[in-house]
């Protein structure tokens, strides 16, 4: 019989999931996966809400505070 070995939490993981409220979706998130589907939904009508009532700044600071995730992503697609 094996046992599954897992690695401890890094110092920002545990401060994260001492969080109030990140550590709540973290944890949620680590039991049931399926429920990031419904975390992306309140993120963007919390971005469309926000365009509605401040209009295009809140656009152009979404954009801005999503340019380092697109460098990230691009760089892991372009890795061999």
């Amino acid at each position: 019989m094996t046992l599954a070995t897992t690695n401890p939490p890094s110092a920002f993981g545990r401060f994260a999931r001492a969080t109030p409220v990140l550590g709540r979706v973290i944890r949620d998130i680590e039991r049931d996966t399926s429920s990031i589907y419904y975390l992306l939904v309140i993120v963007l009508t919390a971005v469309v809400l926000a365009i509605q009532t401040w209009g295009l700044a809140a656009l152009v600071l979404t954009a801005l505070a999503l340019v380092p995730v697109m460098f990230i992503l691009l760089i892991l697609i372009a890795r061999p």
